[in-house]
């Protein structure tokens, strides 16, 4: 057939041609000639109704032939090969092998070789008694035309025809420049009839794609040596194969096949196992059992439809022009050179409702099909839960625990669809963050991706993150409320119409969606899984090194989507003004904050996906004007710009959103909060110590040494600015702050502040620990004991950040010292702890004042008093 089949060990699953990544036939055998061009392609002429329909449908067609150039070789005959019949195919493959300069494919060669008066052959059976075509009449199929060609090559050992294959697509889809109508009638992978495909025709014909693949030796096929029928068998296959892979590249995998993923899912070994255990618990009847599983799987599955896609694309764009000044993307370059023969994860963060849309849109509208979603069952409301499902979202429960047959159902899904080579598209936060930070990743999905692969080891997967980045959300007033105490209310179809007028009628800035560096799985399992050996793994198998892997796989996703952050106006606003006690500041100080905000940026680059608004701080303070962030109070003596207390508590979670850009630079600010002087050696040694709770807390990419560089890189530029001053060479060098309120006083107390919380978290956790003693509180105790602490402290003060008193980023401290020994649990789950506690509470003077620490002490509750209103 070809070299790489000659090549292959097996030769019944050989390939038609070598191809590259991206499913383009690779170069062609030596004795084909690129690009010749005969005088005269062959004797003979087209049959009547050829040339007279053709000049019928030429207006229709604009034909974009792959390669300019296609290969053949003159000296050769040649017969081509379509996926299915069709008058359209004919005429279309004859009007491309003109306008290349090719053989006709309607004139027969020499001998009727495939018994049809014609040079081509198409593979799909069809009934053709009622054919157009007079050659086509009759009920033969594909297997006859092969087998005669085939046959001819055993009786003259000098033939050697040239099988061409050829796929053509009329109006591909995605496309963005098509209409909504003839968006109907694309390119998919539903057969079509010859009405349907004759509007196709007329409405898109003037965008079809015809790509020829590199010739294929029928004489080396047969030298083989097979048995005509398995012969036959074995061409029919690879180039089902090939055409399949060939419209996979075009028009991006089957997307239309709800129903038959849903039968794979149904007839997998591991569902029909919990079918059967799920009858025996019920005591019912298998089919009983079967039925309820056939109901999850509809339940969960997608039905991805491009019309519906094309229609969402259309009120899509006008909803983004009415709310946002612009969406920006970036790197997505960087992406398409790293995404071809990959099977693609995208996995953005979550922060708003509008994360999926945005996404799925601006993939759309660049080209890409759009991704197969993950979403909570939650958004299957009436009417929404139909459109969302039919623009490729499949839904998921918020807990499969005590349902074993739903989550054989829903993990049998996403391997289905990982082994398809549909792109997925899920959060691994789980929920949308409602502190601006990224959540700590739940590794469930994950997991069910990687045993998937491991499953069916095809396609090479990449995880694509992508950070996404607001100036404004719709959900501000909803987060407000849930972050002042009161529950989360659940989404209904009225609540969503209702608020769709006061959506559109606001302004929500600019939208930034940065691809980030993308993560290959086979990377992954190299570092950590090198003893696997690419080989499938049974699904009832788990290696000891599976979760190990999946937890390392989803700290490095936000690892590298926080490495991706997009720097907005908003973002660096919240960072200056917040750090006040009134959180307003006068224009001139604002735009000092802002420029030293921005020059740290450049003079320590987090890494080379972060981008940074370009606009000037005196357009900064203009654009928040303009969308109602910033409110300017005109005075005398300069005009003062503030935010108002529900805004200022929206501001802390743009401030979050980047606060890990900051690390270094407020790490080193704050030690100098309630210092005039501290040497540099005691800056980096306190840094070092932190920095294992930092790196959890804000998924940060160092190591500890990394981090120690950055902490000497910025103590160098708060010298050159001013902010510290280098007293002696001694003992590593003393550093020291200016005295009383000076501009630069101030300055450096601003870019501390960000991270002051962060550290006051820490000591009441260690103050409470300390207070009840070893072997008393449990993790969880501790984790609840803590938040009262620093609710009350939030109440009794200066109110603090919603985040400051945020459970789970006690429990992230709280593991993150039994990960380091520095707590262990005894024989009863309660936390043990020796003196190095006491030391790290020693270190804490040098970053908290000493009233608040006292403060801190005073408000740590014992457990004993925690438990008396509940007694």
């Amino acid at each position: 057939m070809s070299r790489m089949s000659k090549q292959n060990s097996r030769p019944e699953q050989g390939e038609l041609l070598p191809h590259d990544e991206a499913g383009t036939p690779a170069a062609a055998p030596a004795a084909i000639v690129p690009g010749a061009r005969p005088v005269q392609a062959r004797p003979g002429r087209r049959p009547w109704w050829a040339r007279l329909l053709g000049r019928l449908i030429e207006p229709w067609l604009g034909l974009k032939i792959e390669p300019e150039q296609p290969q053949h070789d003159p000296a050769q005959p040649v017969v081509y090969v379509l996926e299915d019949y069709g008058l359209s195919n004919a005429l279309i493959l004859d009007k491309a092998c003109r306008d290349a300069g090719l053989p006709s494919p309607l004139v027969p060669l020499p001998g009727n070789l495939t018994g049809r008066k014609r040079a081509y052959v198409a593979l799909s059976r069809r009934s053709s008694s009622n054919a157009l075509i007079p050659e086509q009449r009759g009920a033969r199929t594909h297997s006859d035309s092969l087998a005669k060609l085939l046959q001819a090559h055993r009786d003259n050992p000098a033939l050697d025809v040239q099988l061409v294959p050829v796929s053509i697509f009329v109006g591909r889809a995605p496309d963005k420049q098509s209409g909504w109508f003839a968006v109907l009638f694309s390119e998919n992978w539903a057969l079509v009839g010859r009405f349907r495909r004759l509007l196709a025709v007329l409405l898109n014909g003037r965008d079809s794609i015809v790509r020829f693949a590199a010739p294929v030796s029928l004489r080396e096929t047969v030298d083989e040596g097979l048995e005509p029928e398995r012969t036959v068998r074995k061409l029919q296959r690879v180039l089902r194969t090939h055409f399949r892979r060939i419209r996979e590249s075009i028009i991006g995998p089957d997307l239309s096949t709800r129903r038959l993923l849903v039968d794979k899912v149904l007839e997998a070994d591991s569902v029909r196992e919990a079918i059967a255990a799920q009858a025996k618990r019920d005591n019912s009847k298998t089919t009983e059992a079967w039925k309820k599983a056939q109901g999850y799987a509809w339940e969960i599955a997608a039905d991805y439809s491009t019309p519906v896609v094309r229609s969402a694309s259309f009120m899509l764009s006008h909803v983004w022009n009415r709310i946002y000044a612009g969406v920006l993307v970036h790197h997505l370059d960087k992406f398409k050179e790293a995404a071809p023969g990959h099977e693609i994860v995208y996995v953005p963060s979550h922060r708003s409702h509008m994360d999926y849309l945005l996404l799925s849109y601006l993939l759309y509208d660049r080209g890409i099909v759009p991704p197969h979603i993950f979403a909570g069952i939650n958004l299957n409301l009436p009417v929404v839960g139909t459109l969302l499902r039919k623009g490729g979202a499949f839904f998921a429960r918020r807990s499969f625990r005590g349902n074993p047959l739903y989550s054989a159902v829903f993990s049998e899904y996403m391997a289905q669809l990982v082994s398809g080579g549909y792109s997925i598209e899920y959060f691994v936060e789980g929920g949308r963050s409602r502190t601006g930070r990224l959540l700590q990743p739940k590794g469930g999905v994950i997991s069910m991706t990687l045993r998937a692969y491991l499953r069916q080891p095809r396609k090479p997967v990449l995880f694509q993150p992508i950070y996404i980045g607001y100036e404004k959300l719709m959900e501000g007033n909803s987060y407000l409320d849930e972050l002042s105490g009161r529950p989360k209310e659940k989404e209904s179809i009225w609540s969503l119409l209702w608020g769709i007028p006061k959506v559109l009628k606001q302004n929500y800035g600019q939208v930034v969606v940065n691809f980030g560096e993308p993560i290959a799985l086979n990377d992954v399992l190299a570092e950590h899984a090198p003893e696997w050996d690419g080989q499938p793994v049974p699904e009832d198998e788990k290696p000891a090194w599976l979760m190990k892997t999946v937890d390392s796989l989803a700290q490095d996703i936000n690892v590298h989507v926080n490495a991706a952050a997009d720097v907005n106006p908003i973002n660096l606003l919240a960072l200056a003004l917040l750090s006040t006690p009134k959180h307003a500041m006068g224009e001139a100080d604002l735009i000092a904050q802002i420029e030293l905000c921005k020059a740290l940026l450049v003079e320590m680059p987090y890494s080379d996906r972060v981008t940074v608004t370009p606009h000037t701080p005196e357009r900064i303070i203009a654009h928040a004007e303009e969308i109602n962030v910033l409110t300017r109070i005109k005075h005398p003596l300069g005009d003062v710009l503030s935010v108002s207390g529900d805004t200022a508590v929206l501001l802390s979670y743009f401030r979050n959103n980047v606060l890990h850009l900051f690390t270094a630079s407020s790490w080193v600010a704050c030690c100098f909060q309630n210092n005039r002087r501290m040497s540099r050696a005691g800056l980096l040694r306190l840094g070092r110590g932190l920095y294992p709770f930092l790196q959890a807390e804000l998924f940060l990419p160092w190591s500890e040494d990394q981090f120690a560089a950055r902490i000497e890189q910025t103590i160098d530029v708060f010298v050159r600015e001013g902010l510290l001053q280098q007293v002696n060479e001694d003992d590593g060098g003393m550093l020291a702050r200016n005295t009383g309120q000076t501009d630069e006083v101030f300055r450096l107390r601003a870019i501390g502040h960000s991270l002051q919380q962060a550290f006051e978290r820490y000591y009441i956790a260690i103050s409470v620990l300390v207070k009840n003693g070893p072997g008393t509180l449990g993790a969880g105790e501790l984790e609840s004991l803590c938040q009262q602490a620093a609710q009350r402290l939030s109440l009794l003060y200066a109110p603090a950040a919603p985040e400051f008193f945020d459970k789970t980023l006690f429990r992230s401290f709280i593991q993150k010292m039994r990960e380091l020994r520095l707590v262990w649990p005894d024989e009863n789950s309660k936390l043990l702890f020796d003196e190095r506690l006491d030391a790290w509470a020693k270190d804490a003077k040098f970053i908290l004042g000493r009233e608040l620490r006292h403060t801190i002490e005073r408000v740590s509750p014992e457990a004993v008093k925690a438990e008396e209103p509940a007694a």
